[in-house]
């Protein structure tokens, strides 16, 4: 058995035509967020869990030939790549935590819950989600951007 967290945060933006997107969900009534990618944090956390699995690192020199010199800013991209390495280990669970402030996530859960499980092959009751304002005690609690923490289980 093993367990690795990921972690990722990213700063809003505005930027006209550029939606926000979490866990694959685009959320309407939220601000983009910066990145060369979609900036999902909850992909891109997941992707960092996944490395901390298998020890091949995706966000960094293999996320940026995708993005920059192949186009490819769809996040569920890097998850799969580094599903790729995980060789013979099943993911049994895997949980989530994120902070904003805004948008309030609770409407959008389960549809983040139901696209990680896709993605990752399991049932929905194997993904945990929960959120929290911050209570404005980090730069992200008072409204910066998003910061998402990401813990998998493998056999």
């Amino acid at each position: 058995m093993r367990c690795a967290i990921g972690q990722d945060s990213h700063a809003f933006f505005q930027r006209v035509g550029r939606p926000l997107i979490l866990g694959g969900v685009v959320i309407p009534d939220g601000p983009p967020l910066k990145g060369n990618s979609d900036g999902d944090v909850i992909y891109h956390a997941l992707t960092n869990a996944i490395s901390g699995i298998t020890g091949v690192n995706i966000l960094g020199a293999i996320a940026d030939e995708m993005c920059i010199k192949n186009g490819i800013t769809d996040s569920s991209m890097y998850v799969r790549e580094a599903l790729k390495y995980i060789g013979i280990k099943k993911i049994k669970h895997v949980s989530f935590s994120v902070e904003c402030l805004t948008p309030r996530l609770s409407y959008y859960m389960n549809g983040i819950r139901q696209n990680v499980a896709d993605l990752l092959g399991i049932d929905i009751s194997c993904v945990g989600f929960t959120a929290t304002s911050g209570e404005e005690l980090t730069n992200v609690g008072r409204g910066k951007g998003i910061l998402c923490t990401c813990i998998i289980t493998t056999t």
